[in-house]
């Protein structure tokens, strides 16, 4: 039993000296909290123009993707192929998909430029011959492009989880072309787009060079014109499958530029582009002096106001958490279940330094079970993604995913600003957490 009046947060929560890796929490049984504003498979899958999706799944496990379609209103691009018992007991789950799928798209009012077909569990259990299908759809079809995508929750711990399989499969479509356009490069693997104040799109832009995202496209050729560009640059972790399949597939060089708040690390990926490309540096010193005066006013605002974020906000939390204690930030908590290889040298700079920094999970049972933050204080708290102002109750929040397409020392005083903006105005954050795909306006 949980005691409210005397809660055990052990299991859930613990100081970062005592983390003895970056997976300082067990895995189990999980708790889902209401914050729902990260993007799923559909959203991302949705960013393709032109095109239209297909899950082949049993009833139950159809009903997420059917409400993230209606609450996205692209009914019109998304359809369902229920397996039933029937198709299991008699083994005809190739014909199931073959017909099905077909049987959609033949009912359309116009035929889509390419079909994202997603199949489930039960396929990969029962050994479905994928393709023999696809194969078969691409004869009955030769006009439209299929690649074959996938909703398997067994997915989530190998080593290509769902969502960076999705934004892979998102650029399968691209052609393998003789032709490079020696001044355009792509932005790959991205949910939102990238700010164009942004670092290396002003250094890109002031090079003379066209920026491609899949983010940005609004038809097929736009689209398929990213096959023609010089060099493919991530920077989100989710992005590097993406990248290197790019590279096997048809030949085209990235570049990695890690989302990142260590300064150094930041000219280090802004040197690397330029000697890439062979363009001028952007002034490195001037922009960070810049994002030094964003925090410093972001400081003198929120004195000694305690500060917390999750991983949601960014894939760097611990980088986040350390730059803003550098600065004086008063950050008292980190929410996040685990940690990316690439946190690994702030998460041992942060053991050093700031020790009794506490790192609290999301989906520990007792998440939703112990009493949230609000309950037992008075203070004003300010959070930084979703999910760290759902479970500390507070009003004042960065209302901030995936980055949202900020970067280097422009990214920084960014947040710096959106940090002012938080600590001045409350959000309705009950409202706001509730939208599923924050930001998807396909």
């Amino acid at each position: 039993m949980i005691d409210l009046h005397n809660p055990d947060w052990s299991g859930a929560s613990l100081k970062i000296k005592e983390a003895a890796s970056l997976d300082p929490f067990e895995y189990g049984l999980e708790y889902g909290s209401p914050a729902r504003g990260l993007w799923n498979i559909v959203h991302t899958g949705m960013l393709l123009p032109e095109s239209h999706q297909i899950f082949v799944c049993a009833q139950g496990c159809l009903r997420g993707v059917v409400l993230t379609a209606a609450e996205m209103n692209a009914q019109d691009r998304f359809s369902t192929v229920a397996v039933c018992e029937n198709n299991v007991l008699d083994g005809d789950m190739e014909s199931l998909i073959i017909d099905g799928v077909a049987d959609v798209i033949r009912k359309l009012p116009r035929k889509p430029k390419a079909v994202l077909v997603f199949t489930s569990c039960i396929h990969n259990f029962m050994g479905c011959d994928l393709k023999y299908v696809y194969s078969q759809l691409r004869g009955r079809f030769p006009d439209i492009y299929f690649t074959d995508c996938y909703m398997y929750p067994i997915m989530r711990k190998t080593k290509t989880p769902p969502d960076p399989m999705m934004r892979m499969r998102l650029y399968s479509f691209l052609p393998k072309s003789a032709h490079r356009d020696a001044e355009s490069v792509n932005i790959i693997g991205n949910n939102y787009p990238t700010e164009d104040s942004s670092d290396f799109a002003r250094m890109l832009r002031g090079a003379g060079y066209e920026i491609r995202d899949i983010t940005r496209c609004r038809s097929w050729e736009e689209y398929r014109k990213m096959g023609e560009s010089r060099l493919n640059v991530g920077y989100m972790p989710p992005a590097l499958p993406a990248l290197r399949d790019l590279k096997e597939r048809l030949c085209m060089d990235y570049i990695y530029m890690p989302l990142s708040y260590d300064y150094e690390e930041i000219r280090k990926s802004i040197q690397a582009l330029s000697e890439r490309l062979d363009i001028p540096e952007i002034n490195a010193a001037l922009l960070e002096a810049d994002a030094e005066r964003a925090l410093e006013a972001a400081k003198r605002l929120l004195r000694d106001t305690p500060v917390v974020l999750d991983y949601t906000a960014t894939p760097r939390p611990l980088g986040l958490a350390e730059l803003l204690l550098d600065h004086g930030f008063n950050v008292r908590t980190v929410y996040a279940d685990a940690f990316i290889a690439e946190e690994r040298p702030a998460f041992d700079r942060l053991r050093e330094k700031f020790p009794e920094l506490e790192l609290r999970a999301t989906v520990h049972p007792k998440m939703g079970l112990l009493p949230r933050a609000a309950a037992n204080r008075d203070e004003k708290v300010l959070a930084i993604g979703q999910k760290a102002a759902y479970f500390e109750d507070t009003t004042y929040f960065v209302n901030m995913l995936e980055c949202g397409g900020y970067w280097g020392f422009d990214g920084i005083l960014r947040v710096a600003e959106e940090i002012c903006d938080a600590f001045v105005e409350e959000k309705d954050t009950k409202k706001i957490i509730q939208v599923k795909g924050w930001g998807c306006c396909c």
